[in-house]
């Protein structure tokens, strides 16, 4: 099926994301919970900050993927909101 078609159709691929975006984005979630948000540009700065990823396309792409998977555990609210 073509893109084209697929596209008329309503139906989309998903994005495809390396195995490796995916453990070090989990690996963050799971040992800081309480920062990684579903804020992109905030996950950016974190994930500088926590990993020693030298590449901006590979940080961006972790910091997007944790922010999705943040999105999808704490749904639009963040960890903080739901503490309290």
């Amino acid at each position: 099926m073509s893109n084209s078609l697929q596209e008329r159709r309503g139906e989309s691929l998903g994005k495809v994301r390396t195995e490796q975006v995916k453990r070090i984005a989990r690996e963050l979630l799971d040992k800081y919970p309480s920062k990684i948000t579903a804020d992109f540009e905030n996950n950016k700065k974190l994930v500088d900050e926590l990993t020693n990823i030298s590449s901006t396309k590979l940080r961006n792409r972790v910091a997007g993927y944790a922010a999705r998977l943040a999105n999808t555990m704490y749904g639009s609210e963040s960890p903080e909101t739901e503490e309290e």
